[in-house]
């Protein structure tokens, strides 16, 4: 028996007539190629925000899995539903990202759908198009602000006035800045102001610190990001 007649005799219906190696090749290599270039626009635009290798890599392979689940229902409704099902038990356990990540994650699926159906060239068009979009968007800072947007914890103690106090060192470091949270800390001896600033300077964020050490009695000062774990620093 040829593998032909194996993988004919593995289905039924219209799929039997389809199914042939070739077949298979040229859905599943247009899926991998598509599911790469996706990835490698992510990586080219994430250098700086940082990435998960295996965010990375999960983009590469959903596109070509996507395209065999698609393979493998054809036109049948039973299998549909049994793999919905089989599917309803798989959950996608990851760090929420950002709206970006989702959008790279969906992308490579709709592609991977459309080279299970057969339409690899149209995939691989649309993939071409957006990809280009994205790049430019990216290249412009298109809707970016000028530096990136910080959360500036600094803890004070009760006797400090702390309204105005650190205005100074926030104007020389940074390009804007607002206080959006007061909170008192080990029973109303301390307090935790919470800011939202713009570097001017990523360079010169250890002379912030340190000015706002020297004010608030080399006290306990965090500086993250917004997602909290990509930067920080953390002094007491």
């Amino acid at each position: 028996m040829s593998f032909d007649e194996f993988l004919s005799s593995a289905v039924t219906g219209s799929d039997a007539e389809s199914l042939t190696p070739l077949s298979v090749v040229e859905i599943i290599v247009p899926a991998i190629i598509i599911g790469f270039v996706i990835s490698l626009v992510y990586l080219l635009t994430h250098k700086k925000a940082g990435y998960s290798q295996a965010f990375c890599v999960s983009l590469i392979v959903l596109a070509p899995i996507v395209a065999i689940v698609i393979l493998l229902i054809g036109n049948n409704v039973a299998r549909a539903f049994s793999l919905a099902g089989a599917f309803a038990l798989i959950r996608f356990r990851s760090a929420p990202g950002d709206p970006k990540d989702i959008a790279f994650v969906f992308m490579s699926v709709v592609m991977g759908l459309a080279c299970g159906m057969g339409y690899w060239l149209y995939a691989a068009i649309a993939t071409a198009i957006i990809l280009c979009v994205i790049v430019i968007l990216h290249l412009t800072n298109y809707a970016g602000k000028k530096g990136d947007t910080y959360t500036l914890k600094i803890t004070v103690p009760e006797t400090l006035n702390y309204v105005g106090a650190f205005d100074e060192p926030l104007k020389k470091y940074t390009n804007n800045y607002k206080l959006v949270r007061v909170k008192s800390v080990d029973f109303g001896a301390l307090f935790e102001l919470s800011y939202n600033v713009q570097l001017k300077d990523d360079k010169q964020i250890r002379e912030m610190l340190d000015d706002i050490r020297a004010m608030n009695g080399n006290l306990k000062i965090m500086l993250s990001t917004e997602q909290e774990a990509v930067k920080s620093f953390h002094f007491q």
